[in-house]
């Protein structure tokens, strides 16, 4: 049975509320120093509400994301109650983080694509007798009597 359109549309407003929090809060309020530049990207909510996974792009390289990500997981429950006093909710999901590293494999995916047109623009124009005979039929030959 599919869930009703409202309680997707609240769980939807909900993980946006959650995601500009914590945005803010990366944005400056953190302090620890293992936290790199970093932008919250996606906040998926659980469909009881019971937990939340929050994903983090993050500037830099493999080392800054595996130090965000153990200071972020650090600082769950500071930002747990920050979102609880911000937002006056009653209960807050149990947040687990993950690195989205969505932007930098659609920058692979680009690089590998634009490679992919290079070669095909250096074949096209040199070897146009291997397509015309790939494309054409071969010429029927006459029946022996």
């Amino acid at each position: 049975m599919p869930e009703p359109r409202a309680r997707t549309y609240h769980r939807n407003r909900v993980a946006n509320s959650f995601s500009e929090e914590i945005g803010a809060m990366l944005e400056g309020e953190l302090s620890d120093p293992r936290i790199f530049p970093s932008v919250v990207t996606e906040v998926v909510l659980a469909p009881g509400g019971k937990s939340a996974r929050v994903f983090v792009a993050v500037h830099g390289g493999e080392e800054e994301e595996a130090s965000t990500l153990a200071a972020l997981t650090t600082a769950r429950g500071f930002i747990r109650a920050q979102i609880r006093e911000r937002m006056g909710v009653r209960h807050v999901p149990e947040l687990v983080f993950a690195i989205d590293r969505s932007e930098k494999m659609t920058g692979r995916m680009d690089e590998l694509l634009g490679r992919m047109r290079k070669r095909e623009k250096k074949t096209a124009p040199g070897d146009t007798t291997t397509t015309q005979a790939a494309t054409e039929k071969p010429a029927a030959q006459p029946a022996k009597a």
